[in-house]
């Protein structure tokens, strides 16, 4: 995009965006947005510092300090006799270095720029060799080239593929406000964590951002109608600033059997109902080919008045060889403790319900292998969100139903690592089934047993307003295995912070908040006009129903040009601020992992 940028200060412009790009992370897809000032600026610096950090690499020595520059001891990584490392510039930029003797040749592809450091002995972690072209060169931090170092040069460091293994699903709607307590916990727990997720509803494409383009609309599970992107991030700009991030930051060398991995999830990827829906659904995809973790949700596509109708009326859209899928699945089976015998009345309706998704999952499935090129990611199928006319607890994930979708997987070769069935758990409220927590944990333990005779992780998602007892009844019916997502509560508790240290800031993001519920309100939403009913407007706060509902959009929020109105100041706060925000969401995510997992000292 450097045919798109004209400086303005320290603000820049993007095509048609105009932001500070050091506090605007989560939306370029790099960090290295003046290519020329980052040259300028290595070059400045006087080549005994280079030869320095030759030696001190090798050594394993601390590396040395630069007014210009500041070098990120955890990238460090040796590939063929040159070393590589993320540096953070003066202005903010971030840019690899490398030193060697075919730095030119790098498999990081064309450096900006790289000179020969005279007298420079190359010393790597195994030999001395005195070279009389040890060369330093330049590179980006543009994604592709941040995808070459994770592929090439050091796997162990970026987002991975990590199978059915527990985790976290950690929303980071607060970018790098967030990531420091997220490494913290992850190192001090001992547990994995896609540490990179946002959903569709989340995010922007980077191009609707350049092209200064009004927002999307979709739906919200649970709320309604919204305009997608109110984080303010890209698909594109949130996967670099968080890899950067857990570069900068995850020491795997200090622990010898290595730090518990990380992914990152492209959440959400949804198949919409009409005509261009797998169209849309491709197009998320594109925009997210570094992901390590793909949830496909075919919510939207699933018929959910089948399973009431007549078999005869259900309709099996375009699914191909129904003969087969009957015969298959008509071979009596026991999953676990429950009997899977279906008779062919059972499977047309099951068919009916899910058979157009399954069609569609396939075809994303293939695409995504065609956009991978070989890269093992993980895949997780959603069915546990529903349209807003279809209460939750009309449309719970059956046995029968479950086992028809995992069968149907793979006997399509369609190697799902995750799936999440719809266990009753709601957006904005605790375990509210009429069977109670008893009965959510039964339920919670046939599913999940299920899922692991498969082979599959069970997924929990929107599990943020669950109680500590609602968790820890997922951790006993699981025995610690299980995938737990949550998102927003990671930023009501950066508001709940935010009100402390930065009250007027705060003050601005629950007016908006109001104001957007008075329009919700007077559009005729009663949920809206209950909410600032149930609100003391007198009385501002983080916890109330009218901000925990209302409060998303204000972050991410464009003016009628695409300027963003206030993303900027989150990023430009007191460090007190930043300081106790990541204790609370370092102990929120150990209090979350001990409930699910570490409870449960078995667990492998």
């Amino acid at each position: 995009m450097d045919e798109l940028k004209m400086q303005t200060g320290k603000r820049m412009r993007f095509g048609n965006l105009e932001i500070n790009p050091a506090l605007s992370p989560g939306i370029l897809d790099t960090a290295t947005w003046d290519r020329d000032a980052a040259w300028a600026a290595v070059q400045t610096v006087d080549d005994t510092c280079w030869m320095a950090l030759i030696e001190a690499a090798a050594s394993g020595a601390s590396l040395p300090a630069d007014p210009g520059f500041v070098l990120h001891a955890p990238s460090l990584a040796w590939h063929e006799g040159t070393f590589y490392c993320l540096a953070s510039l003066a202005d903010e930029q971030q840019v690899f270095l490398a030193i060697g003797s075919y730095v030119d040749e790098s498999v990081l592809g064309a450096p900006i720029g790289h000179k020969v450091i005279p007298g420079a002995v190359m010393v790597t972690p195994s030999a001395i060799n005195d070279l009389s072209s040890t060369a330093l060169a330049l590179y980006s931090t543009a994604a592709p080239v941040i995808d070459r170092f994770f592929r090439l040069v050091a796997p162990d460091k970026g987002p991975r593929a990590l199978g059915p293994a527990p985790r976290l699903g950690i929303g980071t709607r607060m970018t790098t406000a967030v990531w420091p307590a997220i490494w913290q916990a992850m190192a001090q727990g001992g547990f994995a964590a896609n540490a990179i997720q946002n959903s569709v509803r989340e995010l922007n494409f980077l191009e609707t951002l350049i092209e200064g383009r009004p927002a999307e609309k979709n739906i919200a599970f649970g709320f309604g109608a919204i305009e997608t992107g109110y984080t303010g991030s890209s698909y594109e700009g949130l996967w670099v600033a968080g890899v950067l991030d857990a570069l900068k930051t995850r020491r795997v060398s200090e622990n010898p059997s290595g730090l518990p991995g990380y992914g990152a999830d492209a959440d959400h990827i949804q198949v919409k109902r009409g005509a261009d829906g797998l169209a849309r659904a491709k197009r998320l995809l594109d925009a997210t080919p570094y992901y390590s973790f793909y949830t496909l949700d075919v919510s939207d596509v699933l018929d959910y008045s089948a399973l009431a109708g007549s078999p005869d009326q259900a309709d099996l859209g375009s699914l191909s060889g129904l003969q087969d899928l009957l015969a298959y699945h008509q071979q009596p089976r026991r999953v676990g403790s429950f009997d899977y015998r279906p008779d062919y009345a059972d499977l047309r309706r099951l068919v009916g319900k899910y058979g157009i998704a399954l069609d569609a999952v396939g075809v994303l499935y293939e695409y995504l292998c065609s956009l991978k090129e070989g890269v093992p990611f993980d895949l997780e199928l959603s069915i546990d969100e529903h349209p807003n006319d279809v209460p939750t607890f009309d449309c719970l994930t059956s046995e029968a139903e479950l086992i028809f979708v995992l069968l149907e997987a793979r006997r399509r070769g369609i190697p799902l690592t995750h799936v999440a069935p719809n266990f009753g758990v709601e957006k904005g409220t605790d375990y509210r089934g009429a069977d109670g927590l008893a009965g959510f944990e039964a339920r919670a333990r046939s599913l999940c047993g299920i899922a692991e005779h498969f082979g599959v992780m069970a997924d929990f998602h929107s599990g943020d307003d669950l109680s500590a007892a609602a968790r820890q009844a997922i951790g006993r019916a699981t025995g610690g295995r299980n995938h737990f997502k949550v998102s927003p509560n990671l930023q009501l508790l950066f508001a709940e912070v935010l009100a402390e240290h930065h009250p007027e800031l705060f003050r601005r993001w629950w007016d908006d908040a109001l104001a957007y519920a008075q329009r919700e309100a007077a559009a005729g939403s009663a949920f809206a006009a209950g909410c600032i009913q149930r609100s003391d407007t007198a009385r501002p706060s983080s916890h109330d129903a009218l901000f925990h509902n209302f409060s998303f959009a204000f972050v991410g929020r464009r003016d009628p040009d695409g300027q963003f109105i206030c993303r900027e100041e989150f990023y430009a706060l007191s460090p007190a601020f930043y300081r106790a925000y990541q204790e609370c969401i370092t102990g929120y995510l150990l209090e979350l992992a001990d409930d699910l997992w570490l409870s449960h000292p078995d667990l492998e």
